[in-house]
């Protein structure tokens, strides 16, 4: 009999989207208690839950109800700066750096907005005063975690960059791509949250690095990496249909549109063409005639989406924002649109927050069964009503973590 499967968790970006995976996490964790993901890996905003459950000592369901506590109690203010006359003074030196032709006047401004209270918020909910995660290290050392990865993007080289922390973990390196050994800290997390322009980058040693998603080209890479022999992802976006991509335009799209529809692409539409191109290449390789003796093994990757649009679901929540934020989102055109990823990304409120949870536990529940079945765990009780699932588990197979 072979070891057991390695299995990866895998969550993906979106802001404060990605309380839906907290959602889908408590609903595997009340069916499954003793359930454990020895490899984890996060990027932007999900590398806050991703680090959180790496570094707690509790078991999953304590953990899990660790992120639920925290998510349900986070407000825009413990995220950033919505106070007026921070805003104000943001953008101001910003119009006055655009018109001046680049001249600085008075302190530099390196982002929209400032960033200090998610860092403290990082402290108390990872309790840690020197913001180093000593957690991870003991649950490597107890055999509950194999390796936690953060993808940050370095600004200088334009890599995507990540930072590994686990037992018996090396490095690597590819094109736009590497892996470096390092002790995770709230500055890891921070930089890989670092939206571009709206939040500020992050030194880490001698590189400024943002938000990982910029240059993420392969989501599945870093876990297959640290040895996953098979990955559930999280995402936090919705599968378009094609009828919604077929609407007519019925005007010219505000920037709040442009403006999402760029954070996506950049930072959720990777992980689709990630698996679609696995696919194919699992398609190529099934029919090549020295497939054992090149090492090639199947990756099973089961992706769990939202079942209903969670940045149409924000507009119902903007009124929940601060009013000179509000304000400055507005000239944006949110209102124009009965969608906005932008506001979806920034609106860390309680009311949206818990309702996306909710998405996200009843999503969870109603794919319990092939989820079960993927990580090949008991059957859970037939749920009541019919079935919420909207994918199908697929077969990946890679040669190793260079083909990705």
């Amino acid at each position: 009999m072979g070891a057991p499967l390695k299995t990866a968790l895998l969550l993906t970006g979106g802001g404060a989207r990605a309380a839906y995976q907290v959602g889908v996490l408590r609903s595997l964790a009340r069916a499954y208690p003793d359930l454990t993901f020895p490899i984890l890996t996060g990027v932007s905003a999900g590398v806050i839950n991703a680090s959180l459950l790496a570094s707690s000592p509790s078991n999953f369901p304590d953990a899990v109800e660790e992120l639920v506590k925290d998510w349900e109690g986070l407000t825009i203010d413990d995220v950033f700066h919505t106070e007026f006359h921070h805003l104000s003074l943001k953008v101001l030196s910003w119009g006055l750096r655009l018109i001046s032709g680049g001249v600085r006047v008075g302190s530099s401004t390196h982002a929209l907005v400032n960033t200090d209270p998610l860092r403290k918020f990082l402290h108390r909910s990872l309790k840690t005063e020197d913001g180093v995660l000593r957690g991870i290290d003991e649950n490597i050392r107890r055999g509950k975690l194999s390796a936690l990865g953060i993808i940050t993007t370095s600004y200088p080289t334009g890599e995507s960059v990540t930072w590994i922390q686990g037992k018996d973990t090396v490095g690597w390196a590819g094109p736009s791509q590497r892996g470096v050994s390092a002790q995770i800290t709230i500055d890891h997390i921070m930089a890989s949250c670092a939206l571009p322009l709206v939040f500020p980058a992050v030194r880490l040693g001698d590189e400024w690095h943002g938000d990982g998603g910029v240059r993420l080209v392969s989501p599945l890479a870093p876990a297959i990496h640290l040895g996953a022999d098979r990955l559930l992802a999280i995402s936090t976006l919705l599968e378009p249909s094609h009828c919604e991509a077929q609407l007519p335009p019925e005007k010219y799209p505000p920037p709040a549109t442009i403006i999402g529809l760029l954070l996506n692409s950049i930072f959720l539409d990777t992980l689709d063409r990630d698996a679609m191109e696995l696919r194919l290449a699992n398609k190529l390789m099934a029919t090549h005639p020295d497939r054992s003796q090149l090492g090639l093994h199947p990756m099973e990757v089961l992706l769990i989406r939202p079942s209903q649009d969670l940045s149409a679901m924000a507009n119902e929540f903007q009124s929940e924002l601060r009013g000179t934020f509000r304000h400055i989102v507005r000239g944006l055109g949110t209102h124009e649109t009965n969608r906005s990823d932008f506001i979806a990304t920034l609106l860390f409120q309680p009311l949206y927050i818990r309702k996306v949870m909710a998405v996200g536990e009843q999503d969870g529940k109603h794919r319990l069964a092939e989820i079960a079945e993927f990580l090949g765990l008991p059957a859970p009780p037939a749920p009541a009503g019919p079935s919420g699932s909207n994918a199908k588990p697929v077969t990946m197979e890679s040669t190793s973590p260079f083909i990705i």
